[in-house]
């Protein structure tokens, strides 16, 4: 066995993010780690990875007793980590990133050129090519997680940890990384992939590890086991079958009349986009990440600047106006990016609700401390947050936990547009099936949605319309009901 992990227990005061879990990885396996958010999945790996010091328990690596106290040790028995969240320098190149710590020299200095050379050379290896020369600050979430995988796989790790490593590409962008993971497994590397989309699983996985509230819930071989089983084992429950009816249409609520955000070098990153959204029906945006979905959603809310055209809310030219006064025209805005947009991370989990919803619970100027305690703790039990308590910051939820607060608090503010952009990024099965049925029942209550997803399921799913971007523009418009992931799939590549 390549890897054992024997009775590993994380405690963080009163709580146990791992009790006595077992797990193990031979060579070549890829080995898939899953289960609802909290359940201690990224704890487990973090403690391999050196992130994380266990409380008790032991780690064993290729037949010897190890103790990582820095990720230094851990890339030194080679041992690398793929994080859910990027951990790259935003000012320096794709290249600098890729090969930081593993500088290639030139009479002592750094050999840009070099470094640019590797970088191309590992982009084309792996199916995943990059402009060695872009700052990451300037590349797309997508490209970013690129970049975290190939600097991984330049480190030359024999066991590598991929946490949700998919979450932001595109659905040929994964079909690439998968095959590119089987090919090196054939090759003798070994991988712990985490990832809450269970066919991607069943797809590339040996063997899938189930964890639910920081305990062992099973270990089976991915050949003898199903979705459903996975599911049962992962929320301890039969998950609901959710049916979307068919829309009724009412006022139009939403309507982009040739928005434009100018880019470099003349090419705009938003082009002339139109676009209505009426009351009852969610609209979906697909598209290769980078391609103006989040221009579009930051010209509609406020956050970004607009070169020309307009947006309306309810009839009313919202265009260039501050994110407040347009909340306060009816939209609530669920961020694509939680830790940008969404949270203050240093604020407790009941200050984070308490975001825009500040006004309604108060009297007299003095904020009703008990009701926003009740409504706050009203959602921790609905969603399933983990959280110790509504008074802890919110640092301390798992990425998976901060998207369930988010999606509850804009959810909450009951506006007639919603604005969902990548609601369910990162979150478990049972906390996916409960958001998607608030949003088809805001839907069937008449709500209007923008709905902005790298998830083609998702939006299948829950599309009444479905517009495809690619370059700044809409390409091409298709019915929710008909519409198959192959079309949405050729127009995101230009087709």
């Amino acid at each position: 066995m390549l890897l054992q992990m024997n009775k590993i227990t994380k405690s963080y005061g009163a709580l146990k993010a791992n009790s006595e879990v077992d797990f193990s990885l031979r060579k070549g396996e890829i080995h898939a780690l899953v289960g609802e958010n909290g359940a201690g999945k990224t704890t487990l790996m973090r403690i391999l990875y050196g992130m994380e010091t266990p409380t008790s328990g032991s780690i064993v690596v290729n037949g010897k007793q190890v103790a990582f106290h820095s990720p230094s040790d851990a890339i030194n028995s080679k041992i690398g980590m793929v994080h859910q969240h990027f951990m790259l320098f935003p000012t320096f190149t794709i290249s600098e990133n890729i090969v930081i710590g593993r500088e290639p020299a030139k009479t002592a200095r750094f050999d840009r050129k070099q470094a640019a050379l590797i970088t191309e050379q590992l982009g084309t290896s792996y199916g995943m090519p990059v402009d060695p020369w872009k700052k990451v600050e300037d590349c797309s979430l997508g490209l970013q997680q690129r970049v975290e995988i190939l600097k991984v796989l330049h480190q030359g790790a024999e066991i590598i940890i991929l946490d949700e490593p998919t979450a932001v590409l595109t659905p040929l962008e994964v079909k690439e990384l998968l095959i590119a993971i089987k090919r090196l497994a054939a090759q003798g590397k070994s991988f712990i992939l985490i990832s809450h989309k269970l066919q991607e699983i069943m797809d590339v996985a040996d063997r899938i590890t189930v964890l639910r509230d920081g305990k062992l819930s099973g270990m089976v071989n991915a050949a003898d086991t199903s979705i459903e089983e996975l599911s049962r084992m992962m929320v301890g429950r039969e998950l609901l079958d959710l049916h979307k009816e068919a829309p009724a249409r009412g006022e139009k609520v939403l309507e982009a009349v040739q928005l434009t955000i100018k880019g470099e070098h003349g090419k705009p990153k938003l082009d002339q986009v139109s676009l209505s959204v009426h009351a009852g029906e969610i609209v979906g945006i697909a598209g290769i990440s980078g391609n103006g979905q989040s221009e579009l959603l930051q010209a509609i809310s406020g956050l970004a600047p607009v070169d020309s055209g307009k947006a309306l809310l309810r009839g009313r030219d919202v265009t260039g106006k501050s994110v407040r006064s347009i909340r306060e025209q009816g939209l609530a805005h669920i961020p694509e990016d939680r830790y940008q947009w969404g949270v203050a991370k240093d604020a407790t989990v009941l200050e984070n609700g308490l975001m825009g919803h500040a006004r309604r619970y108060q009297r007299g100027g003095v904020l009703r401390g008990a009701a926003i305690r009740q409504l706050v703790s009203g959602w921790v039990e609905h969603f399933g947050i983990k959280t110790g308590s509504i008074h802890t910051k919110a640092q301390y939820l798992s990425g998976g936990n901060l998207q369930k607060l988010i999606v509850a608090r804009e959810l909450a503010q009951e506006t007639p547009f919603l604005i969902a952009a990548e609601p369910t990024r990162g979150v478990d099965i049972g906390a996916m099936e409960i958001i998607h049925g608030e949003l088809l029942k805001r839907r069937a209550d008449g709500g209007a949605i923008l709905l902005v997803s790298s998830e083609l399921t998702e939006i299948l799913k829950l599309s009444d319309r479905v517009l495809v971007m690619n370059e700044g523009r809409i390409v091409g418009e298709l019915p929710g009901l008909t519409a198959t992931e192959e079309e949405i799939s050729l127009l995101m590549a230009g087709g």
